[in-house]
C-alpha cells in the first residue's frame, strides 16, 4: 500500500542515531566479549520496488550495480516486490527471486502487503490472499537468503510452513530481525466495507483473515521478544527490526491525541505496544525499518510528539518511483551504533 504523504525529513547527508549509552567510570558497559570481537561493517536497506505502473523496470539494473559495487556485507529488502494494482500471478514471485539473485552479497527478503495481503483486490486478480501467503512461504523461502554468499540466519518456521518468513541473525554484535508485518492494517479487517470494497472477499474470507492476523501477530511478538532476550543476554549494542507496513507513523501527532491509534491502524497496536516495552528495557539502540509510504525518513515517532523513546529510531526506506537505497554503517563499539547514508543512484535521479 502506498499513501501520498509529504516527506518530513530531508535526505541530503549522512544521519546518525544518537541514544543512551551506559557508562561505568570511563568504560562502556557494552565492552563485552562479543563486542570486543566485533568489527564495523556496512549493509543496505531497500524495498517497495520495482513497480510496473511507475516504469521502474529500466531503473533496477543501475540500483543493483550501485549496491553490488558498494562495501555492504548484505542487504535487507522490506517488502512489496510489485505495485498494489497489478495481478498476483506466480511469475511475480519468480521475477523477484531472479532480481534478488543478481546481488553479489546475501539478500534477506521480508514480505510486503502488495504480494499477499492485497491480492484479494479485484485489480490484483481477486485471489484468496491467504493462499498467496502460503504460496510465498512455499517458493520464497526455499533457501534462507538470496544473492551470493550466506548468512547464519534463524527462522521461525521451516520452508513452506507458517512464519518461515520471520528471521533473525546476529552480525558483529548487532541483532537483526525481520517480521511479516505488512501494510493494509497488518491484514486485519476493520468492518464490512473494508472487507468487500473492490474485493473478491466474502465475509468468511474476512473472518479467516482476522484469524490469520491474530495468530501471526502473536507469533511476530513472540519472535521479537525472543530476539530482544537474546540481544540482552549477549549485551548486543543494537537491534534492528525490519518489516514492511507503516503502522501510522506518518499520521501527524499532536500533544493531546495520537491519531495513529485509529481503527484503521488497529492491526499494529499490540505489535507497537510490545516494541515500546522491549525498547524501554533494552540498553542499546533500537531501529525500526519499514517501507510502505516510499519517502526516505529518519525520526523518533514513539512514544508520541511530547515524550520520545531516546534509544528508538524509525527509518523509512526509499520506494517506487524513487529507486535508491540506504547504506548503513554499524559499529557496535560506537555511541550511535548506526549511521545512515541515503545512496542516490545517479542514473535514477
Amino acid at each position: 500500500m502506498r499513501n501520498q504523504v509529504r516527506p518530513r525529513t530531508a535526505a541530503g547527508c549522512a544521519w546518525k542515531v544518537f541514544g543512551v549509552i551506559v557508562v561505568l567510570s570511563t568504560t562502556v558497559v557494552f565492552s563485552t566479549r562479543a563486542l570486543a570481537q566485533s568489527q564495523p561493517f556496512s549493509f543496505g536497506l531497500w524495498g517497495d520496488m520495482p513497480y510496473a505502473k511507475a516504469g521502474d523496470g529500466p531503473k533496477m539494473p543501475a540500483l543493483i550495480a550501485d549496491m553490488n559495487a558498494s562495501d555492504i556485507a548484505f542487504s535487507l529488502y522490506d517488502g512489496d516486490i510489485k505495485d498494489g494494482s497489478s495481478q498476483c500471478t506466480n511469475d511475480v514471485y519468480q521475477a523477484a527471486i531472479k532480481m534478488f539473485d543478481e546481488f553479489k552479497k546475501p539478500v534477506v527478503y521480508i514480505p510486503g502487503d502488495n504480494e499477499w495481503t492485497d491480492c484479494h483486490r479485484l485489480n490484483n486478480g481477486g485471489y484468496d490472499n491467504l493462499e498467496r501467503l502460503a504460496h510465498i512461504r512455499q517458493v520464497m523461502f526455499v533457501k534462507n537468503t538470496f544473492g551470493s554468499g550466506t548468512l547464519p540466519v534463524e527462522r521461525q518456521g521451516v520452508p513452506g510452513s507458517k512464519f518461515v518468513e520471520n528471521v533473525r541473525f546476529v552480525h558483529q554484535g548487532i541483532m537483526f530481525v525481520g517480521l511479516n508485518v505488512p501494510g493494509s492494517n497488518n491484514n486485519r479487517v476493520v468492518d464490512e466495507k473494508d472487507c468487500t470494497s473492490k474485493s473478491a472477499r466474502t465475509a468468511s474470507h474476512c473472518e479467516a483473515d482476522n484469524a490469520e492476523y491474530v495468530e501471526r501477530d502473536a507469533a511476530n511478538i513472540a519472535w521479537m521478544h525472543e530476539a530482544f532476550s537474546k540481544a540482552g543476554a549477549e549485551k548486543a549494542a543494537g537491534i534492528m527490526i525490519v518489516f514492511q507496513g507503516d503502522p501510522g507513523f506518518d499520521i501527524p501527532e499532536t500533544e493531546d491525541k495520537d491519531e495513529s491509534r485509529t481503527p484503521d491502524h488497529n492491526g499494529y497496536f499490540a505489535f507497537l505496544d510490545a516494541i515500546i516495552l522491549e525498547t524501554k528495557a533494552f540498553k542499546g539502540q533500537v531501529v525500526l525499518v519499514h517501507g510502505d509510504t516510499h519517502f526516505f525518513k529518519i525520526d523518533k515517532p514513539l512514544l508520541n510528539a511530547t515524550s520520545m523513546l531516546p534509544n528508538l529510531t524509525r527509518v523509512q526506506t526509499f520506494g517506487s518511483p524513487n529507486i535508491h537505497w540506504i547504506r548503513v554503517t554499524a559499529d557496535a563499539s560506537s555511541r550511535e551504533v548506526f549511521t545512515f547514508h541515503p545512496m542516490i543512484v545517479e542514473a535514477n535521479k
